[in-house]
């Protein structure tokens, strides 16, 4: 299976506000489905894709505590929209609104994950830069990998504490 082993290049691939990019995962997270859009954009085929881990397309600049976050919510079948950085197999990246939700099975067993994702205003994306920036300064600060995702996840929900709100709520104040 491929994996990106590029490293960053600072150039944002784009995509229409019509496009919508679909993945479907196993419960480990294995993709199961991609359509030809997010085929476009994290710039692997098809074949590459399918079996592959969904963190085949994570960049760097994403915050550990988010994914969290987003595990924590889908396992607990759940949804969750959220703001991703996607890195594509040449170390280009391009930013997405997500939504993803568990799929269930007829007696509403988890048999898989469901990700739409959109193209998020330009506006909302600087906002969230700042604070994916900060999330990742707690989380070095803290040390380890494990050390550093509880921190940035404290520090997320202290923030969205002392604004008053809820996580989504928050997602859609943006």
């Amino acid at each position: 299976m491929a994996r990106a082993i590029a490293k960053p290049t600072g150039v944002e691939c784009r995509f229409d506000d019509h496009e919508l990019i679909v993945t479907k995962t196993d419960l480990k997270g294995r993709i199961t489905y991609a359509n030809d859009v997010f085929i476009r954009l994290s710039k692997f085929s098809r074949r590459e894709v399918i079996g592959a881990p969904h963190n085949l397309i994570r960049h760097p600049d994403m915050p550990h505590c988010i994914f969290k976050l987003l595990w924590d919510t889908i396992q607990a079948k759940k949804e969750i929209f959220a703001y991703v950085v996607n890195m594509a197999r040449d170390g280009d990246h391009y930013w997405v609104f997500a939504h993803v939700t568990p799929t269930f099975d007829s007696h509403r067993n988890v048999i898989g994950f469901h990700s739409n994702r959109r193209k998020p205003d330009r506006a909302q994306v600087a906002t969230i830069e700042r604070l994916y920036a900060q999330l990742r300064a707690e989380e070095r600060r803290a040390g380890g990998a494990k050390e550093g995702m509880n921190a940035g996840s404290a520090m997320l929900m202290k923030m969205l504490s002392q604004q008053g709100v809820a996580y989504d709520e928050f997602i859609f104040s943006v």
